[in-house]
């Protein structure tokens, strides 16, 4: 599937309030003594740091879901941590918010430091993780941190991207704009209004927070500007499952155990078992997932999304940002994109300086309102190799084609070839699916007949070659027994350093050093660790993969029992990528069973035999592939060293 390019709505901001004017004008120009911008003070693009952090408003509001998630009695208040400047409050002005609402405040952490929020003796907020408050709320933003309903210091229960997650994030928006109820305490309490706020609202995060921002987004509410999804989900069913194949060893259940509070462990027993039986193991799409899938609602989405996404990502695999940015361009969306060729890693981690210039110039101005051109500019910036990044004015670029390639046997059994000639009725391939094996072991032995995969490659390319978007392999395949899971890869063949993002910070390493990013208090450091390419020689590399249950033929979302010795059509879907294979290199496709490591193992131990005639890929190339007739036969080359697939058996969405 090739990823769409329409034109976006973009949503120019034509009058502001003139609060926010006022607002603007007080962080943007330099004062005089006497507090007036000077007569002849050129225009400034960017908001400065003028207010005063050690002396900001900490505080703790509770905001009324309506929502009785834990079946108490009782509506869920969700407990929402705010920092804000003091100044605009004593001028009479209102100013915007940036918000990340998320479940690992307490128990799992944020950011490359894990960092929890912290309190005082009284309960008042102290420390609050990542950067975002110690550089914006100088700039005259407020930080506003929200605990998902039961975590942390929130009512009700997780029900991991449901109506309840959602609301979490919604009512608080909402609360911001006075559509909502806020109270002083978790029960009973004062009620809070937010009349500081300009109602103005972008939402940022990673993981499971950005998933929360799309969350919110595809409900349309009022309010929300813009989404910084950050490695994010865009349905859960694709979290878990790759039309029908299982990807992990856990469901949802398992996750809400691991980020609720102790209390709720007590009061969300019936969430969990709502959870475990909407979602069973075998793969087949139920009302839950239909609950937690948010492309359907991308025509409601009124903000604009600068999304940010790790290529290697194997935990939120990037078939999440593929159908989302579909979506998102159907529905002329206002829409920027950065992809990494790191795993799940959040960009201050890899690109830093160059990313907190670039969010702070795009909350500027969605927030702001801010003329300082960032919509103008490129759409996309691309990793192509550590650090060293490419940009196009639209993505998936310009001249993006989709091209059929497709496999067919060669002068080496075992040893395939890859072209645009269809190969000829009754070629066959065939594999046993072996678990122990992942794509890495495939594709070090792709020029070697090996019982466990099927490889097919390219001639030596004579020009670079780019894919960018979202491809599929269709297979036809016939089984030996009721049951099998298929995998296919896309390999560039030929060496290269990479990021490796199968090691333990997924493409990044962690320094001593610190660098700061605004201003600290004793409690709340603007200063971080350092972090630094991970890099790694290797003689091939995986960059595109799909998976997918064989027994879902007929149906994506209902699988049935197979006949042994009966042929069938499927297509996988690839993961969404921006890949160039250097000229001298060769374009490797491999069909195989179950991805060790990424692919939960069928229940039986199947031999699937591919009829070549009827199986082909799509893949989205910028410009063609020029083919000289059949493809040489591949020359034998030692092993090839490619990237250790990370075993996900108990995954977190986040790093």
């Amino acid at each position: 599937m090739l990823l769409r390019r329409r034109k976006p709505r973009i949503h120019r901001v034509r009058h502001l309030v003139p609060a926010v004017t006022a607002l603007v004008a007080a962080i943007l120009l330099p004062l005089s003594p006497l507090g007036t911008a000077p007569a002849h003070a050129a225009p400034v693009r960017e908001s400065r740091p003028v207010y005063s952090y050690d002396d900001a408003l900490r505080e703790s509001v509770w905001v009324d879901t309506k929502l009785d998630g834990d079946a108490d009695g009782r509506t869920d208040r969700v407990a929402v941590d705010i920092v804000r400047p003091r100044e605009p409050a004593r001028q009479g002005r209102k100013i915007p918010v940036i918000m990340d609402a998320s479940p690992y405040y307490s128990c799992c952490g944020r950011g490359n430091e894990s960092q929890t929020k912290t309190y005082d003796a009284d309960g008042k907020p102290v420390l609050f993780p990542l950067f975002y408050d110690n550089y914006f709320v100088p700039r005259g933003y407020a930080t506003v941190l929200v605990d998902l309903a039961g975590t942390n210091r929130s009512d009700g229960c997780v029900d991991i991207g449901g109506r309840s997650d959602i609301q979490s994030a919604k009512a608080v928006v909402d609360w911001l704009n006075g559509r909502a109820t806020g109270y002083s305490a978790a029960t009973g309490g004062t009620r809070v209004t937010a009349s500081w706020s300009n109602g103005r609202t972008g939402m940022i995060g990673k993981s499971y927070d950005g998933t929360i921002a799309n969350g919110v987004a595809a409900t349309g509410v009022k309010g929300l500007k813009t989404i910084v999804p950050i490695g994010a989900i865009s349905s859960w069913y694709d979290y878990y499952f790759a039309k029908g194949a299982a990807l992990f060893g856990s469901g949802p259940d398992g996750l809400a155990d691991a980020v609720e509070s102790d209390a709720a462990h007590g009061r969300c027993a019936a969430v969990q078992k709502r959870l475990v039986d909407g979602a069973p193991r075998a793969g087949d799409w139920t009302g839950l997932w239909s609950a937690r899938d948010y492309v359907p609602d991308a025509r409601k989405v009124r903000a604009s999304v600068f999304a940010v996404h790790g290529m290697q990502d194997l935990n939120v695999r990037t078939k999440h940002l593929g159908q989302w940015w579909n979506a998102l361009a159907d529905a002329g969306v206002e829409r920027k994109i950065w992809l990494s060729q790191t795993g799940h890693v959040d960009p201050f981690d890899f690109r830093r300086g160059e990313w907190v210039r670039t969010l702070h110039r795009w909350f500027d101005h969605q927030l702001l309102g801010i003329d300082n051109g960032i919509e103008r500019e490129p759409m996309a910036d691309v990793e192509r190799a550590p650090d060293q990044w490419s940009t196009d004015r639209v993505w998936p670029p310009s001249g993006t084609r989709r091209t059929t390639l497709r496999p067919a046997p060669g002068t080496t059994p075992g040893v395939g070839v890859l072209g645009t000639e269809r190969a000829r009725p009754g070629s066959v391939a065939a594999f046993t699916d072996d678990p122990r094996l992942s794509e890495t072991d495939w594709a070090a032995d792709i020029d070697r007949p090996t019982p466990a995969k099927a490889g097919f490659t390219t001639p030596p390319l004579t020009k670079d070659l780019r894919l960018s978007g979202s491809g599929t392999v269709t297979v036809t395949a016939t089984p030996s027994t009721t049951s099998a899971h298929l995998s296919a890869v896309l390999a560039d063949l030929g060496p290269d350093t990479i990021r490796d993002y199968g090691g333990a910070g997924e493409g990044i390493v962690t320094l001593d050093d610190r660098t700061c990013w605004g201003s600290s208090t004793a409690g709340d450091s603007a200063c971080f660790k350092v972090t630094a390419a991970d890099t790694k020689t290797v003689d091939s590399t995986v960059f595109s993969r799909g998976w997918a249950d064989l027994g879902h033929w007929a149906d994506a979302r209902k699988g049935r029992p197979l006949t042994p010795g009966k042929p069938y059509t499927l297509t996988l879907d690839l993961a969404a990528t921006d890949h160039v294979i250097p000229a001298g290199h060769r374009l490797g496709l491999i069909i195989a069973g179950t991805d060790a490591g990424l692919l939960e193992p069928p229940t039986t131990t199947p031999r699937l035999t591919l009829d070549l005639s009827r199986t082909s890929a799509r893949l989205p190339l910028v410009g063609a592939l020029r083919a000289d007739g059949a493809a040489p036969e591949a020359a034998r080359e030692p092993l090839r060293r490619g990237i250790r697939t990370p075993h996900l058996d108990a995954p977190l969405p986040h790093r």
